[in-house]
């Protein structure tokens, strides 16, 4: 699951950020308002943490401007003010919950997976192609045969094919999607991700396969 934290304190955003990485989320990092609203333009995230002051554009202009863009992202704002007035506003221009500083960071990883399990409600549960179906609950890979666990980022990259059928997804922006933008992990980790998949696939007896084109990108086929 990939986020974007927004929070104008370096300390505190690397140091979550560290978190959050360690609870097997990917995340990205920006300072103040105006790169938030670059990030969220340019890029997909399952859920946004939001810091209300921050410089250039504050927390409750991000939200605003979002909201008003038909972005629906599930959003968690971070503030030191603990007044109910901002709460409020917070809540009435579009956020899912808010956390007051300073808070607890198993308090912030509860909530964070109670707004994006209330958006994965919303979500079909299963994904389908061919004979294979992408639990998003049970992050399991089930055929007519047999079913295997798959790993988060294995999940990821599974569910961006499944979701853009026929498709062709290049490289890179399963490298953003997956590792984050500013990731320095080698670009060869997609094929090495991508084969794990198709191993899986082949155990599980399955006719679909991992199709690769050369400086393009991948997509699903069924070779039935």
């Amino acid at each position: 699951m990939r986020l974007l934290l927004a929070e104008d304190e370096v300390e505190l955003a690397n140091a979550l950020a560290t978190i959050l990485k360690r609870n097997n989320y990917s995340v990205d990092i920006v300072y103040n308002g105006e790169d938030a609203l670059f990030y969220l333009e340019s890029e997909v995230y399952d859920a946004l943490i939001l810091d209300i002051m921050m410089p250039k554009v504050d927390g409750i202009e991000v939200l605003k401007k979002i909201r008003l863009q038909g972005n629906n992202i599930p959003v968690l704002l971070l503030t030191a003010k603990s007044e109910i007035e901002d709460k409020v506003l917070g809540l009435d221009t579009g956020a899912d919950d808010y956390l007051t500083k300073p808070f607890n960071t198993q308090e912030l990883l509860a909530r964070i997976r109670a707004i994006t399990r209330r958006r994965s409600e919303i979500l079909e549960n299963r994904l389908k192609f061919g004979d294979i179906v992408l639990d998003r609950l049970t992050f399991e890979l089930i055929s007519k045969k047999n079913k295997v666990l798959i790993n988060s980022k294995e999940f990821q990259i599974m569910e961006m094919l499944m979701v853009n059928q026929n498709q062709m997804i290049p490289s890179e922006r399963i490298m953003e999607k997956v590792w984050g933008y500013n990731s320095d992990v080698e670009n060869n980790v997609v094929w090495t991700y991508i084969s794990y998949l198709r191993k899986k696939l082949r155990l599980l007896e399955s006719t679909v396969d991992i199709k690769s084109v050369r400086n393009i990108g991948y997509v699903l086929e069924d070779t039935k």
